[in-house]
């Protein structure tokens, strides 16, 4: 059975920019039919962005395209080829396996996204997968699409969840859903892997043609474009990390063909958001010797990055060793630009969530007193979020309002000795309580998609049919800097019963 061609649906057309590049880029691929697809939630705030018709994709006819059972006669149906370092260890084809790209649309803003549907079946990429998902991973992507989104840090996101009508076999039978996402692109480090580890030199060339066009336009006049956009590249890698690690985000499987080169986050398999703080927190199921711990991250990116150099090196040199060797050159040059985007992005975000204001001097000891804090954090089990976002409400001068921030740490006393350094280092800055305080809250949120909420909301909805607790938390989530004081638990960190130790991939 395969999908068959949709009547006119008020959509607006599909471009396919992606599927104009050669054949050997990706495999044409109907999505596989599911037999009773269901609605199970819209966005109807991207699909404003995107201009398109909320009432007709909750019809039949837009229910059974978001299950990829009925598609649009624009729609180009393609898997998109590609490589990846996994754990360090090179695939030489992974590709999508379970996602089929329906195609493109440019949004209001004029913006290019791709609409791709995951968990639509097997695909040439599929290995041994069933090419299906599961509602449980369905659930977290589109939960943590929506909350990255909130916090304003680039990602893709989720249209709508259908449920396919059928149980999809993992550890044991679970309901099978598909996500319809939406992204910047897909193309990925590994994307480049793919054709560079073939000596394909000319579809690298392509492919970077291609995303110079797609992403970084600027570069198009370059007298060198292709370090220019390995630099380009590398700053907003650089940038997005350091905004991860400044909400407490650990995206637990950070493999080059999940880094995506849009600069977007992409592929929430086992993340999550760290409760008590520690450098070393590891969730993911499957990084067993801590690879992408939530301080690894800054390392990992630029590792990936470095498998990126690797893959440009041909497009950097003449055949010469001589060219080669100044090739390398030019590659390490452009990857500065990841330490250079990512450290003021990371130690500026974490003086600005202490309240403390660049004076023009050494940025040196408000660095170190951050750090302590962080040390302490540690040592004393505090909740990454909420000892940031108490601190924000917190007057230095006034003992009751550092009281809740203090009862976070297992011993008070760790936290009043950084407080004495933090109220001499305020007094410094001449500046009214109500405009740090403002400052501070504007980049601290009240509310991460905690763990154990995730895990109650997939419990509810696999095991009772029950959405209720997921609106309840996307209510939050999607608005993470307002207080909202009736959802006010949403704030709390886990139980000892509560704490989720493991991520699982959806595969």
């Amino acid at each position: 059975m395969t999908p068959t061609a949709s009547a006119a649906a008020p959509l607006p057309p599909f471009e396919h920019s992606y599927a104009e590049l050669p054949g050997h880029f990706y495999a044409e691929i109907p999505p596989t039919p599911v037999p009773e697809p269901y609605l199970l939630r819209l966005n109807h705030a991207l699909i404003d962005e995107l201009g398109l018709d909320a009432d007709w994709l909750a019809s039949s006819d837009g229910v059974a395209m978001l299950a990829g059972n009925r598609l649009p006669e624009t729609a180009k149906p393609i898997a998109m080829a590609y490589a990846g370092h996994q754990f360090g260890n090179f695939v030489p084809s992974l590709g999508d396996g379970r996602a089929i790209l329906l195609g493109e649309v440019v949004d209001r803003q004029g913006r290019r996204r791709d609409v791709q549907l995951k968990g639509a079946g097997r695909t040439p990429f599929s290995r041994s997968g069933d090419g299906r998902a599961v509602l449980g991973p369905v659930l977290r992507e589109y939960i943590l699409g929506e909350a990255m989104h909130g916090l304003g840090i680039p990602t893709t996101r989720a249209l709508g969840m259908v449920a396919t009508g059928e149980p999809v076999f993992r550890e044991r039978p679970e309901p099978g859903a598909i996500l319809t996402r939406v992204a910047a692109s897909h193309i990925r480090v590994g994307t480049f892997e793919y054709f560079a580890r073939r000596g394909n030199t000319d579809a690298v060339r392509t492919l970077a043609d291609y995303l110079i066009q797609r992403h970084y336009p600027e570069l198009a006049e370059s007298d060198a474009p292709y370090a220019d956009l390995l630099a380009a590249i590398a700053a907003r890698q650089g940038e997005l990390i350091a905004r991860w690690l400044l909400v407490g985000f650990i995206h637990g499987v950070m493999n080059t063909d999940n880094m995506a080169l849009s600069g977007e986050t992409i592929d929430y398999g086992p993340c999550a958001f760290m409760d008590e703080y520690d450098p070393n927190q590891v969730y993911s199921s499957i990084d067993r010797f801590g690879r992408y711990a939530y301080g690894q991250q800054p390392s990992i990116g630029l590792w990936n990055l470095t498998q990126l150099a690797n893959c440009l090196l041909p497009l950097l040199a003449a055949d010469t060793e001589e060219d080669m060797e100044a090739a390398k050159t030019q590659a390490r040059s452009a990857l500065d630009a990841y330490g250079k985007a990512f450290e003021p992005a990371y130690y500026g975000g974490l003086r600005a969530k202490i309240g403390v204001m660049d004076d023009g001097t050494d940025t040196g000891a408000d660095d170190e007193l951050v750090t302590d804090l962080l040390g302490r954090m540690a040592q004393h089990r505090a909740d990454f979020t909420n000892t940031f976002r108490l601190l924000a409400d917190a007057r230095p001068d006034d003992p009751a309002t550092l009281e809740p921030v203090r009862a976070g740490f297992t011993d008070p006393a760790a936290f009043d000795t950084w407080a004495a350094q933090w109220r001499e280092r305020l007094t410094r800055q001449r500046e009214p309580d109500a405009e740090r305080q403002a400052r501070m809250r504007a980049l601290s949120p009240a509310y991460i998609p905690r763990n154990h909420r995730v895990q109650e909301v997939i419990d509810a909805a696999t095991e009772r049919g029950d959405l209720a607790p997921l609106e309840r938390l996307l209510a939050v989530v999607s608005r993470p800097y307002d207080d909202h004081p009736e959802q006010a638990e949403y704030r709390q960190p886990p139980q000892e019963h509560e704490v989720v130790h493991q991520t699982f991939c959806g595969t």
